[in-house]
């Protein structure tokens, strides 16, 4: 599953690695490389004429180094053209993936980057180190668990990152706050990755205890029957045509200081999604181990904050069920009643996540005084139609809590889009036998808002976002870092806002 990353202070004569990334912008000259020249004793100038690298945005050129003391490969990345002066930093982020992947596919077991200077993208130091480590991480990770021993220990990979002279000084610090990072982002796309068969509710409320215990949060898991007795209807009714006991699983961090705003974060955990009765056509249903990325990245956010400790309370819900097409399913038609005493009929049983979502939105706010609550779902189909694989759909009628996490997104790399959200979705779900019903009206479409006006119902007064990482949780294409499966989507976002939140 893990590759290693380590921080260097070696000069590139030092390196022992096998391979050494080395990372230019566009229009970059024989100065830029002198030093590389000088400490490696290759004519890398010459090279990189002969084989046309312009230091082109997401270019890739690679000299096997044949008489090199330390290392076989020398890896040049392109940057791109500098905009107002500064480079592209998710250009950076990627070139890394880039440098990352090769060492992976040559099967090598080492690879130093050697890292630009962090003012070259008008980011601080601390905030360079901890993005390139976490990176450097993402990309190095690999869902190896049913492969081959042999081939496991071929996959394994140290990644060092050798710093700039001007931010060494931010180094430990960085490290230590990428480090956080990258274990809960890796964490997640484990888990996520996992077969739905090694992955039940109860699974998974057991990693939230144990990871709990570890990090010193406060852990509260209702079973089924629990979960009934507080008429959680939503919870409850998804997970009757499963064989396996729903959960509901809270986690709280308390913040030293006294006063501190409250966060809530609340996550749909549907461990294997059929479809319930409305049962999904086959090749859907191949990757919907993914649906429970909403918890997971819930889950695993709490355990960064634990570890981080910002001045912010924050509280992580997760609701835990399959959904699947038992005896006892919940069938279309049937009217569920909520943990807040509303109703929605079950016109399709696939629209499941917002069922589960309700209840533990309706919980959160019912409570906790929270001054935010957010929640984390693979929610709709619709949204990779609405913003494409590379962004996460945010709905909110809160500008100011939908600026926060705007910025959170673009500073940690998780990217959101915000989709329109007002009163004129919300007749697609309203329904003439109960309170609201679960699918939206053919006639207004637009499924990733109309679900996120049905979500709205259970939020009362508290500032809300919708985070719809349907689009965004698994199988991402065209990012480097990347590889298939799942990316650990949103979690990166969850803990810029947390230790931002006063900022």
């Amino acid at each position: 599953m893990d590759c290693t990353v380590s921080l260097s202070k070696k000069k590139i004569s030092e390196i022992t690695s096998q391979s050494i990334a080395y990372f230019l912008p566009e229009k970059f000259t024989a100065k830029d490389v002198k030093s590389l020249v000088k400490e490696c004793g290759v004519d890398v100038a010459t090279y990189l004429q002969d084989v046309k690298f312009t230091g082109a945005k997401g270019s890739l050129t690679v000299l096997p180094v044949l008489d090199g003391k330390h290392f076989t490969h020398l890896v040049f990345a392109g940057l791109g053209k500098k905009e107002a002066k500064k480079l592209c930093f998710e250009t950076m982020r990627r070139a890394v993936g880039s440098a990352v992947k090769f060492a992976q596919s040559k099967k090598l077991e080492t690879i130093t980057l050697c890292l630009p200077e962090s003012s070259l993208f008008d980011v601080a130091s601390e905030e360079f180190i901890q993005q390139m480590y976490v990176i450097a991480s993402v990309a190095g990770y690999k869902y190896d668990k049913f492969l081959p021993k042999t081939d496991n220990k071929e996959q394994k990979l140290a990644i060092s990152l050798c710093l700039a002279e001007k931010d060494q000084k931010a180094g430990t610090k960085g490290q230590k706050l990428g480090s956080v990072i990258a274990e809960s982002v890796n964490r997640t796309r484990y888990w996520i990755d996992t077969p739905p068969s090694q992955l039940t509710p109860t699974d998974l409320a057991d990693h939230a205890k144990k990871l709990a215990k570890e990090h010193g949060l406060t852990c509260t898991v209702f079973d089924e029957k629990k979960i009934k007795e507080l008429g959680m209807g939503g919870l409850a009714g998804v997970a009757a045509g499963s064989s396996q006991d729903a959960k509901f699983v809270i986690l709280e961090y308390k913040a030293k200081k006294a006063k501190a705003a409250t966060l809530g974060f609340v996550g749909k955990g549907i461990t294997f999604d059929s479809g319930g009765l409305s049962l999904k056509p086959a090749q859907y249903m191949e990757t919907m181990k993914e649906d429970m990325s909403g918890a997971a990245s819930v889950i695993n956010s709490l355990v960064a904050v634990a570890q981080l400790k910002p001045d912010v309370n924050v509280v992580g819900l997760v609701a835990l069920t399959e959904n699947m097409p038992g005896c006892s399913a919940t069938k279309p038609g049937d009217i569920l009643t909520f943990y807040n005493g509303k109703t929605a009929e079950v016109l399709n049983t696939d629209a499941e996540g917002r069922l589960v979502l309700a209840d533990a939105l309706a919980y959160a706010v019912k409570n906790y005084k929270l001054d935010c609550v957010i929640d984390v779902a693979t929610l709709t189909g619709a949204c990779l139609y609405a913003v494409g694989p590379f962004y996460t759909a945010l709905l909110s009628d809160n500008d100011q809590l939908a600026g926060k996490v705007e910025s959170s997104a673009s500073r940690s790399g998780d990217y959101v889009w915000r989709l329109p959200f007002n009163d004129d979705f919300k007749a697609a779900v309203k329904s003439h036998i109960a309170d609201i019903k679960n699918i939206g009206s053919p006639a207004i479409g637009a499924g990733t808002i109309t679900a996120a006006c049905f979500l709205r119902e259970f939020t009362d007064d508290t500032p809300w976002v919708h985070l719809d990482i349907a689009s965004t949780a698994f199988n991402v294409p065209n990012v480097s870092y990347f590889g298939k499966g799942a990316s650990g989507s949103s979690v990166r976002l969850l803990i810029d806002l947390a230790i931002n939140w006063k900022k």
